[in-house]
């Protein structure tokens, strides 16, 4: 597991309702967005930069 900060609160996606099995959780660190599985938190955290995290969204915004 990465060396996350202890005072990241961690959002599940507003689209991992009704049960679903393939739910993820985004944290914002100081200086990195970090992504988990939230059935398996123990696996690993991606982080990724802010802007990359912005692009990420920008473009399913326009999908």
């Amino acid at each position: 597991m990465s060396n996350e900060p202890a005072s990241v609160d961690w959002r599940k996606s507003t689209r991992s309702s009704g049960g679903a099995n393939n739910c993820v959780e985004v944290g914002f660190a100081t200086s990195a967005v970090l992504i988990r599985d939230t059935k398996d938190r123990d696996s690993g955290t991606l982080a990724v930069s802010p802007d990359v995290w912005h692009s990420f969204l920008s473009t399913l915004k326009h999908t």
